[in-house]
């Protein structure tokens, strides 16, 4: 009988310990994922910021441009063609960049979106071996 109490104090111990590794090996995974959702949203944001710094650039030199257009509207003939080329070039650029950061800033996913629909499986998982 000893020795029978013994095995099942054995097991016991053997199930505590597996337990306790599945549980640190999934709150590992569970950071790795917070990692990689926190490494995206970086990413983003980064390019998102000279997404808009460049179009704010262009829009600034646009203006600029336009400025020295109506100054040289009443002056010689070719200065015309020229300036009023590059404002439309800057402001076309400046208005498309604007649209892209705006559509980026819409279609930019949750934050830890990944992250949590994982939790939320381990909790259904959870819930339903109980």
């Amino acid at each position: 009988m000893s020795a029978e109490n013994n095995n099942q104090g054995e097991g016991l111990f053997q199930s505590l310990k597996s337990l306790i590794a599945t549980l640190v090996a999934i709150v590992h995974t569970r950071l790795e994922l917070i990692s990689t959702d926190l490494e995206e949203g970086r990413e983003r944001l980064i390019s998102l910021l000279v997404m808009a710094f460049v179009s704010l650039f262009c829009l600034c030199f646009g203006i600029v441009l336009l400025a020295i257009l109506l100054v040289v509207v009443f002056w010689d003939t070719h200065r015309l063609l020229v300036l009023s080329s590059l404002t439309a070039v800057f402001f076309v650029a400046g208005l498309w960049l604007c649209v892209l950061a705006i559509r980026a800033l819409k279609a930019m996913p949750r934050m830890f979106a990944a992250s949590l629909a994982e939790l939320s499986k381990d909790h259904q998982q959870l819930d339903a071996d109980n």
